[in-house]
C-alpha cells in the first residue's frame, strides 16, 4: 500500500563503493490497490505503479551544461515512480571504467541499464554482455557498433540538427545566391559533428547556398572564443553563422562582441537557456537556435521502467517499446521561444 508521501532509495556509485541517499517523492498518479492489472496500453495504466525495479544509470562526466542537463533530468525522471531504485554511477570520460560499471551493474542484477557512453564503438561489448545476461539496455546519445547491444537507442538528430538550421538560414538568404554562410563545428573528429555538418551543407545545397567559411573547436567556451576570432579576422563579410554548440556560443559570442561585428545574423544549437534569453531580448547577432534534447536520460530512464515492467508507449497501437526513437531538432525563435525556454538546460 503506498502512502501520500513515501520514501525511496537513490543509490549512487561512486567507483565500485555504493552511497544511500533517501529522498521524499509525491505518490504516482493511477496507483490501485484493487488487484487489477493496469491497462499498460493507456497513460494511467503505465503511470500506475508496478513491481519496483532497479535501473542502472552510467553517462560521462558533467563537463559541459548540456551533459549535466542529461544527468539531472535522469535522476529526476527517477524520482517520480515509487517503483524505481535508480543506481547511479559516477559520471566518467574513461571508457575503462564506464565498463567496469556496467559489469558491475551486471553482477547485481539490476533490472535495465541505461547507458550513455563515453564512447559508443568502447562500450559496446560490454553491453551486449548485459543483454545476453537479460538486462535490457537502453543506449542514449552515442550509439553502439552493433545493433544487439541495446534493446532501445534513443538518440537526438545531429544531421536533423543541421537540416534544421540550414533550411532556416535558406528561409532568411534563399534570396541572396552570393550569401557568405559561416559554420562553427564542435570536434571535428566526432560522427555527431559530421552528421550535423553533412546535413547543414545538404540543406544549403537544396537552396543554392554553401559553406563559405568553417571553424572547428572543441564544445568549450574558450575554444569557441579563439575559433570566432580566427574566423572573423579571415572573413571580414559574412551574412549567417551557423554555431553547433550553445555551450561554446558563449565565447562565440564574446569573440563577435570584442570584433564589434553585427553584419550577419547566427543560428545556435543544443538549445540552452542563456542563448534563448538572448533571443528573447532580441539585442544581438542571435536570432535562433536549434534543439538537441536533453531529455534523452530520462527518457531512457522511462523506457526502460516500461520495458521492465513489460509496458508499452501508450499512445501506440504496437504493445511493445519501439527499438530505436529519434527525437527531433526544432528550430527556437523569438516567435515560439517561450514554448522551449521553461526546459532548457543552462551553459
Amino acid at each position: 500500500m503506498l502512502a501520500s508521501r513515501r520514501t525511496r532509495t537513490l543509490l549512487i556509485t561512486a567507483g565500485s563503493s555504493l552511497v544511500a541517499m533517501t529522498l521524499l517523492a509525491g505518490c504516482t498518479a493511477g496507483t490501485t490497490d484493487t488487484g487489477t492489472k493496469p491497462d499498460s496500453s493507456t497513460v494511467d495504466g503505465n503511470a500506475a505503479s508496478g513491481a519496483t525495479i532497479t535501473i542502472g544509470f552510467s553517462g560521462p562526466a558533467a563537463d559541459h551544461g548540456w551533459l549535466g542537463a542529461i544527468n539531472s533530468a535522469a535522476i529526476a525522471e527517477a524520482a517520480k515512480y515509487s517503483d524505481v531504485k535508480l543506481v547511479v554511477a559516477e559520471g566518467t570520460n574513461d571508457a575503462n571504467l564506464q565498463i567496469s560499471q556496467v559489469e558491475t551493474f551486471i553482477n547485481d542484477k539490476v533490472d535495465a541499464i541505461v547507458l550513455l557512453p563515453t564512447d559508443g564503438a568502447a562500450l559496446t561489448e560490454v553491453a551486449i554482455k548485459a543483454m545476453n545476461a537479460g538486462i535490457p539496455v537502453i543506449n542514449v546519445d552515442r550509439e553502439f557498433s552493433s545493433t544487439f547491444a541495446a534493446r532501445v537507442t534513443i538518440l537526438g538528430d545531429n544531421y536533423g540538427m543541421g537540416v534544421s538550421a540550414g533550411t532556416y538560414i535558406c528561409e532568411q538568404l534563399g534570396d541572396k545566391p552570393d550569401a557568405v554562410i559561416a559554420e562553427i563545428a564542435g570536434i571535428d573528429s566526432l560522427p555527431l559533428t559530421q552528421a550535423r555538418s553533412e546535413g547543414f551543407a545538404k540543406s544549403l545545397d537544396d537552396c543554392g547556398l554553401k559553406v563559405s567559411n568553417r571553424v572547428a573547436a572543441d564544445f568549450t567556451i574558450q575554444g569557441g572564443e579563439a575559433v570566432t576570432s580566427q574566423l572573423l579576422s579571415a572573413a571580414p563579410k559574412i551574412d549567417a553563422i551557423w554555431n553547433h554548440d550553445d555551450d561554446q556560443g558563449v565565447g562565440v559570442l564574446a569573440a563577435i562582441a570584442a570584433a564589434n561585428r553585427s553584419e550577419f545574423f547566427m543560428v545556435g544549437g543544443a538549445g540552452s537557456a542563456n542563448a534563448m534569453r538572448e533571443i528573447q531580448a532580441g539585442s544581438g547577432v542571435l536570432q535562433a537556435t536549434v534543439i538537441y534534447p536533453s531529455t534523452q536520460a530520462a527518457d531512457g530512464i522511462r523506457l526502460a521502467r516500461l520495458i521492465a515492467q513489460e509496458k508499452a508507449l501508450s499512445d501506440l497501437v504496437e504493445i511493445e517499446v519501439p527499438s530505436r526513437i529519434v527525437l527531433n531538432a526544432p528550430v527556437v525563435t523569438k516567435d515560439n521561444v517561450e514554448k522551449y525556454i521553461g526546459s532548457a538546460f543552462e551553459s
